[in-house]
């Protein structure tokens, strides 16, 4: 029985894709664009990563289609970039990929099955210690240091609980947090600035523990959180704004009792 094959964009577009980068970083092209390197360009790549993250939390299929493509550009130009110094182009960033994704399916491209994703998780974790064998890499390796601090300390926790390292129970990971608070509260008691950051860096690296011990991560809940500190104090801003009133014009009692007032609102 022949498989359905999944909707290909004809190769023309991605050909044209590649011309135009190429144009835009020619000696007649783009003065700007020219100009650009790897390093240059990583805000634009996080820019744009998160963009399309926003666009997949709304929802939004028009603006995910926009966002890819404005990711996809930024891995375009990498591979420019790199072709001119020859170093490597398109072509081997996508010939690395397809290889990378047979080896670590062998359920599905040689022989084998897997019931769950359970169990493809842990073969892909399996493939990825062969493939560092003799590397002596710690067990901690590829958390990407540019990931948001809340995202990679969730993965560097999770990595350590795959061997283990890891709490009983969520009450041990609470009994954590409370520790860390009052080493936080000793250190300001001291007034000691260096050891009240260091604390402090321990005490979010615990409520990241607990959100991952709780399968949830830790960036997605502050966002969430974010967002309803966001709506509530626009709340405050409107209602101030009806008595033609602003924000700085009101004593911290009054800004509390607002807030109470859009908080119960909101529920």
């Amino acid at each position: 029985m022949n498989e359905p094959q999944p909707d290909l964009p004809p190769v023309d577009d991605l050909r044209e894709l590649l011309r135009i980068m190429a144009r835009l970083r020619s000696e007649d092209g783009c003065p700007w664009d020219r100009e650009q390197t790897h390093r240059s360009l990583k805000e634009c790549l996080v820019e744009e990563a998160a963009e399309l993250c926003d666009a997949i939390d709304a929802g939004d299929d028009e603006n995910m289609a926009e966002e890819l493509g404005d990711l996809l550009l930024q891995i375009v130009f990498h591979c420019q970039i790199a072709a001119e110094e020859q170093r490597f182009d398109f072509s081997e960033v996508a010939r690395r990929i397809c290889e990378k994704l047979i080896r670590r399916h062998p359920h599905v491209f040689a022989e084998g099955c897997l019931e769950d994703a359970g169990q493809v998780l842990r073969q892909w974790d399996w493939i990825k210690r062969a493939e560092r064998q003799g590397r002596n890499l710690s067990r901690l390796h590829g958390v990407p240091r540019s990931l948001p601090a809340l995202h990679r300390a969730h993965n560097i926790q999770r990595k350590a609980a795959k061997i283990g390292f890891d709490w009983p129970s969520v009450d041990g990971v609470i009994d954590k947090i409370e520790e860390e608070l009052a080493e936080v509260r000793e250190a300001i008691e001291k007034q000691d600035d260096r050891a009240i950051g260091e604390e402090i860096g321990d005490l979010l690296f615990s409520v990241v523990n607990l959100s991952r011990y709780r399968k949830h991560l830790a960036e997605d809940l502050l966002h969430a959180t974010i967002r309803k500190f966001q709506h509530r104090f626009e709340k405050i801003e409107k209602a101030l704004a009806e008595q033609d009133r602003n924000p700085e014009d009101c004593s911290l009692p009054e800004l509390e009792s607002l807030w109470l007032k859009a908080k119960e609102e909101s529920r």
